[in-house]
C-alpha cells in the first residue's frame, strides 16, 4: 500500500515538474507472457523445480518409515541401540533439510537456474523498452505488473545529486 502510494505522489509531482517530460506505462509480465523462451524457461523450471521435490518429498518419506520403525522396536532396543536409531533417523531428516535448502533455499539452485534461463530474456525486455523509450523520446518508463515501479528513467532526471547537496553531503 505504501508502495502505491509512494508511486502515486512520485507521478504526480513529476507530472507537475515539468510538464515537457514525456512518460508512459508497459506490463511487464504481460510481454514476457508473449515471448516463447520465457515459456520454455518457466516450463524447464516448474519441471526442474517438480522434480527436485519429489526428490525431497521420497527422503522425507524414507525419515518418515524410520521413525515409524523405530517407534515400533522401541520398546525391544537398548540404550544404546535407541540412540543410534535416533542419530540416524536426525541425520537422514537433516539431510532431506539440506537439500531443500540446497535446492529452494536463497541463492540455491532453482534460483541460480532461473537467473540462467530467465535472466537472459528479462534484460532482452529491458533492453527493447530502453530502445523504445529512447526512439519516441519517453523520459520515463513505468512497469504496472506487480504494483506501479520505474521500469527505465532518463538518467538526465536523476536529482540524486541535488538532495545529497541538500543533505550538507558532498559525493
Amino acid at each position: 500500500m505504501k508502495k502505491a502510494i509512494l508511486s502515486m505522489v512520485f507521478m504526480a509531482f513529476a507530472a507537475f515538474a515539468n510538464a515537457q517530460q514525456k512518460y508512459c506505462f508497459i506490463d511487464s509480465k504481460f510481454i514476457l507472457e508473449k515471448l516463447s523462451d520465457y515459456k520454455d524457461a518457466q516450463v524447464k523450471l516448474d519441471n526442474l523445480s517438480k522434480t527436485w521435490q519429489d526428490e525431497i518429498d521420497a527422503k522425507m518419506v524414507e525419515v518418515e518409515k524410520m521413525y515409524k520403525g523405530y517407534q515400533a522396536e522401541k520398546p525391544m532396543l537398548s540404550e544404546e541401540m535407541r540412540n543410534r536409531r535416533q542419530d540416524e533417523i536426525v541425520a537422514k531428516e537433516k539431510e532431506a533439510k539440506d537439500l531443500q535448502k540446497q535446492r529452494f533455499g536463497y541463492e540455491g539452485d532453482l534460483f541460480k537456474k532461473r537467473q540462467e534461463l530467465v535472466k537472459p530474456v528479462q534484460d532482452r525486455v529491458f533492453n527493447a523498452v530502453q530502445k523504445m523509450a529512447a526512439s519516441k523520446g519517453y523520459d520515463m518508463v513505468f512497469d504496472k505488473a506487480g504494483g506501479v515501479t520505474v521500469f527505465y528513467a532518463d538518467p538526465k532526471l536523476d536529482r540524486s545529486d541535488d538532495v545529497l547537496k541538500l543533505l550538507g553531503i558532498n559525493k
